[in-house]
């Protein structure tokens, strides 16, 4: 049973003491005022808050060791080339990666994805194949792969989830055979919060010799995530999610698979040689990684992962699911409230509706009180359809926020029930 499970039926997670407070004072940006009230930031699954450590690692590569990579023999270019690399090898501890040429750097997890789809996707997808997604997709998950479809002739095919936003493991495998060239998935909704069970899912997708990319932008900064584990075959995520800079993110893919994959992009640093009549690539994962990178953002990234691992994701995940538990419970007392997405696995957020209210309506109102939260479809517009709404309000939880935040909320949607009366 996982730590989510656990925590969203209520149980106690045995973890180290988390100190919150001392968590928040981390963060510079939430002793700041909104509308002259405290900063209540509750839109964590769109993007988090920098803690101080990671503001410090940008600031310090562009005082004293701002130069470009690989390419210098100059002290700065191989200071700047160390700190990069050692961000690369950071990322695959936290991934427990077999190697850190599995770790190819982009912008985000949307390039990341991006990438899949325009290397093995053109080389492995033809007409009248198929790639299953699941109903509750980001739109970064959908539309690349639709883009790969309609060039190739091939079909996008979903695999549906119930009432709670939890998939069918049924219907989900009934639709893998032998058409299927891959399977990519969200380790976590967005919109939902829903975990699903990933590897679990490449077990099936395994036994039929079909490939699983994970979008597992949500989850990295909420479980401790194991490729290995898993033995997803490519594994995306932001850097902004994950308490990070935003503009750089990770693709995480199996040797065997990026080695054959062609170049996403052509350009400096992904050569081995150039003439007229032929290049010759870099080796990985630099053939992925053409011109000049977010040399900042990746150490950035670094830090944040750092940042990270030194409090422990699962005494982040056990003070998140007590304030998940704790929000559903406040949430839950008001009428008229409706929860979207009450799966048994569950992450930490909160998307609701509420009657006679848009969810616009919703957030700019709690705005006016401090409180950040984030209204519209969240990039998931078929997953909106599926549960016949438009949008919903989403409050998205992170290890800086408390229960005192979550009584704010519940006062604000208070305070709204009797400006709307």
């Amino acid at each position: 049973m996982s730590i989510v499970a656990n925590a969203v039926r209520g149980e106690r997670v045995s973890t180290a003491p988390f100190d919150v407070w001392k968590v928040r004072a981390d963060f510079p940006i939430l002793s700041r005022q909104v509308h002259d009230r405290p900063l209540v930031y509750l839109d964590n699954a769109a993007t988090t808050q920098k803690p101080q450590a990671v503001i410090d690692a940008i600031s310090y590569y562009y005082a004293f060791e701002n130069a470009n990579i690989h390419r210098g023999v100059h002290l700065l270019s191989q200071s700047a080339t160390d700190a990069y690399e050692a961000a690369r090898g950071t990322i695959q501890h936290f991934l427990n990666a077999e190697e850190s040429s599995e770790i190819v750097f982009v912008r985000g997890a949307t390039e990341a994805i991006n990438l899949g789809a325009q290397t093995y996707g053109r080389e492995h997808v033809g007409a009248g194949d198929e790639i299953v997604i699941t109903a509750m997709e980001h739109h970064s998950n959908i539309v690349p792969w639709q883009m790969l479809c309609e060039e190739k002739g091939a079909h996008l095919r979903i695999a549906p989830i119930n009432d709670d936003g939890e998939l069918l493991l049924d219907e989900f495998e009934s639709l893998l055979h032998s058409k299927t060239k891959l399977v990519a998935i969200a380790h976590i909704s967005n919109a939902l919060g829903t975990v699903n069970p990933i590897a679990r899912i490449v077990e099936m997708a395994h036994a039929r010799n079909i490939p699983v990319l994970v979008d597992g932008a949500q989850a990295v900064p909420h479980v401790s995530v194991d490729v290995r584990a898993l033995d997803c075959d490519f594994y995306a995520f932001s850097g902004h999610k994950i308490y990070g800079p935003t503009g750089v993110g990770v693709l995480y893919g199996k040797r065997k698979f990026l080695d054959a994959m062609p170049p996403y992009q052509g350009g400096g640093d992904m050569i081995r040689s150039v003439t007229f009549e032929k290049t010759l690539y870099n080796q990985l994962p630099y053939k992925f990684e053409a011109g000049t990178p977010d040399i900042a953002g990746v150490i950035g990234l670094g830090a944040a992962i750092e940042y990270v691992l030194k409090i422990g994701l699962d005494a982040i995940a056990a003070h998140e699911h007590d304030l998940l538990v704790y929000g559903t419970a406040a949430l839950n007392t008001v009428p008229g409230l409706r929860l979207i997405g009450t799966a048994k696995e569950k992450a930490g957020v909160l998307s609701f509706v509420m009657e006679d209210i848009h969810p616009h309506d919703i957030g700019t109102v709690l705005d006016q009180q401090g409180i950040a939260i984030r209204t519209g479809h969240h990039c998931a517009q078929p997953l909106m359809q599926r549960f016949g709404i438009p949008a919903t309000a989403r409050a998205s939880l992170a290890m800086y926020n408390t229960t005192a935040e979550l009584d704010a909320l519940l006062s604000g949607i208070h305070k709204l029930k009797e400006v709307f009366a």
